[in-house]
């Protein structure tokens, strides 16, 4: 499945005091585990690798100042950890996990290690923009995600860590302490206990539900017989909280909670995930309690709904990069030209050396006599005493300033025209004024050979900028896209895939094992079933919700003709059924059927296709027999489209960032795209028409084989190819 845009589900992304507080205690289940890895694949989440003897690695994601969960999934990670990670990997490598706490009832986790003999912290905040923190034995913070400034406290590399003033703890309360948030509050009940209370709105509206108080009560207004309900439902929460052993998922309708518990992977449930309503680790009185089912863990849950956007984190790094960065031919044009500007630099600075060095030499053989007086006095007051008792009358001697006795060497002073001490040079005691003057020399021929050898790296770099000039003049003026590397595809990439003209996407399946994945996975009750009328054909899911959308670009700088779009899965809200559809989208979706099948390359100009419900749809014929692989019963209603042309257009689109190739109608990609084609069939292998295409946009060719038809076909060029 494809990662979610964060928060895109509709629920809440960030944790409460209530979740903190599951987290923790089901965290410290993973008392015992060692640190063996830190990472950082974006600037937004760190990934702790905790393992336990015996048991499989656990990821702790921490998303900063949103969540918190373990995972098991795999993850992209950057093959060069961040400066922050390798700081948690310096001091708690194999360090062992000994405590996991809440800081009160406060979003603060944390993280005790023991190393050594000492001990170290990893504290997590999950409020405002979040931070996490390296903190040593003595509470001194080591290093912070994200150095940050309040008015009661500053978060910054050696000082103490201080945490925020105390929120209001549930689990500590006493009477006077309800009274007293309420009396100070002239906000409604929920606002106080959402905010002032940390409870979040979901659990203030718990605690108002649970109690029969209106949410909308001035909380310094309420009477004392209101005000023991109050505390009651309150300390109902914790009593649950604490002593509950499962967490609660709801579900937004009937179909959605069968397929749910009778999904027998990740992958199954993260399908779903559209329609989940709410999780939390107690139950919520306003959801209806036959649509939920239960959660082994509340970290499953959220790992369930983000893990695979936030298993996603490095590959949107490297997309942003691309967007906001440049990552591009321009990146490498300003790399080079830094490159150039440091070449040039270090030239100046070799050169500027050498120069000093063979001035100074010259000044040694200048002053010779003075240089081997200065080298005779000293060298006749070692004989006579030790380098320590020199060392300590040097500020008497005004030709020395100071001496080395580990390097056997002195700084003495070369007189200027008036004979007083000026320039300063190095004399190595043991050798004559000769070798002291040549090993000057010595120095500035060095540094002379280094200022050539960058001189030629710097042609080499002018000669690198000069070619990239060229290249990027060249792709630009033929519209090229740069390839994103990519580690992992969007789920429909699996399938054959399409744009309607109202957003919607058409997936098919490749073959007879794409087929049943299609039908088992992505034709949901609202979908519509489409299928060629001919043998072999792939079977279709015209999708109700799940489309691209077109977004303006802002900060991209895309060639002419290239659309920016991104993936939606909420698309079509006011539609409650595919059926609902117009004509012309059902035609559009048929059409894209037929060009999926055999009818491509028969030979003929049009073809036939039907839709279904996906309830019309079996695996089982009327005998009761069981169809072979990629094979279905459709039974009942028909609805039949026929005379369908066999064409299809291709545009080219940023899809998240990521350059792919478009297909759909010729009208709905000529709607789209300034840049475009029309596939028609031809007896040319598509191999030769997915290289060409490749070739002039830029375009990976394997994404572009993978959306042509089955069969031969050649291009109406319509600015998709641009002729130099």
């Amino acid at each position: 499945m494809m990662p979610l845009q964060d928060g895109s589900i509709g629920m809440r992304d960030k944790l409460s005091s209530f979740d903190v507080a599951c987290i923790v205690s089901e965290l410290s289940k993973m008392i015992g585990a060692r640190m063996r890895k830190a990472y950082q694949p974006h600037y937004e989440q760190v990934v702790l690798k905790l393992n336990r003897k015996g048991l499989p690695s656990t990821d702790l994601v921490i998303v900063r100042g949103k969540r918190l969960y373990t995972s098991y999934r795999d993850r992209p990670m950057p093959s060069k950890p961040s400066q922050f990670a390798m700081i948690i990997r310096k001091y708690l490598s194999n360090a062992r996990l000994l405590e996991v706490n809440q800081f009160g009832f406060d979003r603060i986790i944390e993280l005790v290690f023991e190393k050594g003999s000492g001990k170290i912290k990893i504290i997590i905040e999950l409020f405002r923009d979040g931070n996490v923190l390296l903190v040593d034995h003595q509470g001194k913070i080591i290093q912070p995600l994200t150095h940050a400034k309040y008015s009661t406290r500053s978060l910054k590399k050696g000082l103490d860590y201080t945490p925020p003033p105390e929120a209001f703890n549930p689990r500590e309360m006493k009477r006077n302490d309800l009274e007293e948030l309420l009396r100070n509050s002239e906000h409604d009940l929920i606002r106080t206990l959402a905010v002032r209370a940390s409870f979040g709105s979901l659990y203030g509206s718990i605690a108002c539900s649970n109690a029969n108080l209106d949410e909308n009560i001035i909380s310094n207004s309420m009477t004392k017989e209101q005000i023991d309900l109050l505390e009651k439902s309150i300390k109902g929460m914790i009593y649950e909280l604490e002593n509950k052993n499962n967490a609660i998922i709801w579900m937004k309708d009937n179909d959605s909670l069968k397929k749910w518990n009778e999904s027998t992977d990740i992958e199954e449930k993260e399908d779903l995930i559209t329609r989940i309503e709410e999780i939390a680790p107690i139950n919520v009185p306003s959801l209806n309690a036959e649509l939920s089912s239960n959660l082994e863990t509340l970290s499953s849950g959220f790992d369930i709904i983000y893990g695979m956007y936030d298993a996603a984190a490095f590959i949107r790094r490297e997309e942003e990069k691309l967007i906001q960065s440049g990552n591009d031919e321009g990146e490498k044009r300003a790399k080079l030209e830094r490159r150039s500007e440091q070449q040039k630099s270090a030239i100046d600075k070799f050169l500027q050396r050498a120069a000093i060095n063979q001035e100074i030499g010259k000044s040694i053989q200048e002053n010779w006599s003075h240089v081997n007086n200065i080298l005779g006095q000293f060298n006749k007051a070692i004989e006579n005493e030790n380098w320590q008792s020199i060392e300590k009358k040097i500020g008497q001697i005004p030709w020395i300033g100071k001496i080395n006795p580990s390097k056997r060497t002195i700084v003495a002073y070369l007189p200027d025209e008036e004979g007083e001490p000026a320039t300063s040079v190095t004399l190595d005691v043991e050798k004559s004024v000769h070798q002291n003057a040549q090993r000057y020399f010595e120095d500035a021929r060095i540094q002379k050979n280094k200022a050539n050898g960058a001189k030629k790296a710097l042609e080499n770099t002018e000669i690198s900028k000069l070619r990239e000039e060229k290249k990027v003049a060249k792709n630009t003026a033929a519209g090229k896209l740069k390839i994103a590397k990519r580690n992992k595809k969007f789920w429909f990439e699996k399938y054959r895939w399409a744009i309607l003209s109202n957003g919607s996407l058409i997936i098919g399946g490749k073959d007879a094992k794409g087929n049943d994945a299609l039908v088992k996975k992505h034709l949901n009750s609202t979908d519509l079933y489409f299928h060629a009328d001919l043998h072999g054909a792939p079977s279709c899911s015209l999708k109700l919700n799940e489309g691209l959308e077109v977004v303006k670009v802002t900060n991209e700088k895309l060639p002419d003709g290239v659309v920016s779009l991104k993936i939606n899965q909420e698309l079509n809200k006011d539609i409650h059924d595919a059926r609902d559809f117009s004509e012309k989208i059902h035609q559009e979706a048929a059409q894209i059927a037929v060009c999926w099948s055999r009818a491509w390359g028969s030979g003929g100009s049009a073809a036939t296709a039907f839709y279904a419900r996906p309830s019309q749809v079996s695996k089982t014929t009327e005998s009761g027999e069981s169809l072979g692989r990629g094979s279905f019963v459709v039974r009942g209603k028909r609805n039949w489209h026929k005379d369908i042309s066999l064409n299809m257009g291709i545009g080219i689109g940023l899809i998240n960032g990521i350059p792919l190739p478009i297909l759909g109608t010729p009208e709905t990609i000529s709607k789209i795209f300034l840049r475009w084609g029309k596939i028609i069939p031809s007896k040319e292998k598509k191999e030769i028409l997915a290289n060409k295409i490749s070739k002039a946009t830029g375009l990976a060719q394997e994404d572009i084989l993978s959306c042509l038809p089955p069969g031969g076909c050649t291009l109406e060029n319509h600015g998709l190819i641009i002729n130099n």
